[in-house]
């Protein structure tokens, strides 16, 4: 029976020293509550850069003819808080995440924002068990398939603005999201349908409202710019942690 630590590792596809690994895995709410403990904050910085650099590299070396303009948007859809929380989830990271006890009652193990730093902090953490080459390697694992999506994905992390863009270049109307949430306050979830001119374009959910929306809005811009619907997140995570 293997440990909870090694599965996580298995799941990565990496080695990570036991002290490393609990620091990628140590949330500020948790940190705050037992004594100011370190927390992944610092790994989640070198994370961020790892990804951004290795994400970067990959969309130029295999997009020769894109300019920098296109190149930027795809890197910002794949690095984006929603993409690294879909991967997340799809490895049960929030399972293993040290939160303390307020976070642990608001379900802080979904929520996107941790779920994505901790994702960049367990890269950071790779690194320094390891070496930049196995750090970057395991970034291309997760990040590989979103890579595939990223045309689509284009239009980045901000798909409110995007498609009001969108929307306001084919004078369709004005924009409304109508937003219900469920369940209890510790643990709501909420769902979102966006509206053009009154009629309905996309839908979305998420643990708030503003993630909900993101997500309507992004179902609306695939629709209305023709673009395929490409796998979640969520999903194109689960073919890179089979890798």
């Amino acid at each position: 029976m293997m440990s909870s630590t090694e599965e996580l590792l298995k799941r990565l596809g990496v080695s990570i020293d036991a002290g490393t690994l609990r620091l990628a895995l140590t949330h500020r709410s948790y940190a705050y509550e037992n004594g100011g403990i370190p927390t992944n904050e610092r790994l989640e910085f070198l994370g961020d850069s790892i990804l951004g650099f290795s994400v970067t590299d990959a969309l130029y070396r295999d997009n020769p003819s894109l300019p920098e303009g296109d190149l930027a948007k795809r890197r910002s859809a794949v690095v984006s808080t929603r993409a690294l929380a879909g991967i997340g989830r799809s490895l049960g990271i929030g399972d293993y995440i040290y939160l303390g006890q307020g976070e642990k009652l608001t379900e802080g193990k979904n929520k996107a924002s941790i779920l994505a730093d901790t994702m960049e902090a367990l890269i950071g953490a790779t690194y320094v068990s390891n070496d930049i080459e196995t750090a970057r390697q395991l970034v291309m694992r997760l990040i590989g398939p979103l890579l595939k999506d990223a045309a689509a994905l284009g239009a980045g992390t901000d798909w409110k603005t995007s498609i009001q863009e969108l929307a306001a270049s084919r004078q369709l109307g004005s924009i409304h999201y109508l937003v219900e949430g469920s369940g209890p306050d510790h643990a709501r979830t909420f769902t979102a349908v966006l509206e053009i001119g009154g009629n309905a374009y996309g839908n979305g959910s998420g643990h708030s409202k503003k993630e909900a929306e993101q997500e309507a809005a992004a179902d609306a811009w695939r629709v209305l710019s023709g673009a395929p619907r490409p796998a979640a997140a969520d999903d194109s995570a689960d073919s890179a942690a089979s890798v």
